[in-house]
């Protein structure tokens, strides 16, 4: 398995990663990336939203809208 995450891993911290369509691999391993967006720690096992095309991570689908269309995404209060 290409993206497989063992938690047993002794790799702690930020990791690197090559983001694909629809898969990324491990450049550099770690337990987490950032959010390009908000900063928020993403924990590799629960990343599911990036961008191929800038190479960044987002936490959630609303926030990838929010940096694909700046100011046009208001969120829901």
């Amino acid at each position: 398995m290409l993206n497989r995450f063992d938690s047993r891993s002794s790799h702690s911290g930020e990791a690197e990663i090559r983001y694909l369509d629809g898969d990324f691999r491990l450049v550099r391993p770690g337990t987490y990336v950032r959010c390009a967006v908000t900063g928020v720690a993403i924990p590799i096992e629960e990343l599911k939203y990036w961008s191929v095309e800038l190479q960044e991570a987002y936490v959630s689908p609303e926030v990838a809208i929010q940096r694909r269309y700046p100011g046009r995404f208001k969120p829901a209060e």
